[in-house]
């Protein structure tokens, strides 16, 4: 983990374009390079990015230098973080479960829950009022990127925008826009095992290299048309909403068929000898059920047929 940590922290060091202002594209092909490089390593810069963003939309800052922040989001109907309002400001109490990064970042943004709302905080993670649980973890697929459960007790946090701000606003879905980038990235890293064995593949062999191809291709272009459709009306929520539904749609079919195509093509060695392709797939397989699934598939199709 102290080489996913430190491949991270190199990253940060580069301040991507935000999404929605003429080069999403540069920043969509920023995070699926670094999955490319390391599924893991691309997640965690999602996150971080994601915060930049999320920020500069919101409150009209950005993140600093030397800082790592997490997005943790998730609201499972238990275990649960409150927000309480004191005469000293806002304080967070409970356990927030899915936090990628626990252990490693600086700083998070945190949904947590005030009566029936779920606004955003953020939270200075050094306070000693928070503690980290890794153990949950059992996976092989993304065990590096340190996700757990991570405990507040009366942490002070700054609300950030309104409570509806955060999933009300266009930007919400560029940030799950820019999660299928990571998995484009992860992907080809997953397909650059078959295109090594490309010379030596027989005629199954390069049907299947055939059928990746098309696949990824598939997806890319569907990434950079996306990213020209952010760039020429960022503030369209509607239509970012439809957009990002088909785009993730598109690149987890792509990363699944990649999955399929490369193991039937390889067979097993690759899985019982090559490591870092070992770790590639299971990295992937886990990192691609962020996606719905077939939920998300539904509300595109509600979204296509009231429009």
């Amino acid at each position: 983990m102290t080489d996913v940590a430190d491949r991270v922290r190199a990253l940060l060091a580069v301040v991507l374009p935000l999404p929605g202002h003429g080069r999403t594209a540069d920043r969509w092909a920023a995070l699926a390079a670094a999955a490319r490089d390391d599924v893991v390593v691309g997640r965690l810069l999602e996150a971080h990015t994601d915060a930049d963003a999320i920020l500069a939309e919101v409150a009209g800052t950005r993140v600093a230098i030397g800082q790592w922040w997490g997005v943790w989001a998730a609201e499972p109907p238990s275990p649960v973080v409150t927000a309480e309002r004191t005469s000293a400001g806002w304080v967070l109490v409970g356990t927030k479960a899915w936090c990628s990064g626990a252990g490693l970042c600086t700083h998070a943004l945190v949904t947590a829950r005030v009566d029936d709302r779920r606004p955003m905080f953020a939270v200075d993670l050094a306070h000693p009022g928070v503690s980290v649980d890794l153990s949950g973890w059992a996976a092989a697929g993304m065990s590096r990127s340190a996700t757990g459960s991570v405990t507040f007790e009366r942490v002070p946090a700054d609300p950030v925008g309104e409570p509806s701000a955060y999933l009300g606003r266009p930007g919400f879905w560029h940030g799950g826009a820019g999660v299928a980038a990571c998995w484009l990235g992860g992907a080809e890293k997953v397909a650059d095992t078959l295109r090594r064995a490309g010379p030596r593949l027989d005629d199954h062999g390069a049907a299947h290299l055939g059928a990746v191809d098309a696949a990824l291709s598939a997806a890319r272009w569907s990434l950079t048309s996306a990213a020209a459709e952010v760039d020429e009306r960022p503030e369209d929520v509607d239509r970012a909403k439809v957009r990002t539904h088909r785009l993730r749609a598109t690149v987890e079919a792509a990363a699944s068929q990649t999955l399929d195509h490369v193991g039937r093509a390889l067979g097993a060695t690759p899985l019982a000898t090559d490591p870092l392709h070992t770790q590639a797939v299971s990295d992937l397989l886990v990192y691609l059920r962020q996606s719905h699934a077939e939920r998300d598939l539904a509300a595109l199709g509600r979204l296509v047929a009231d429009s």
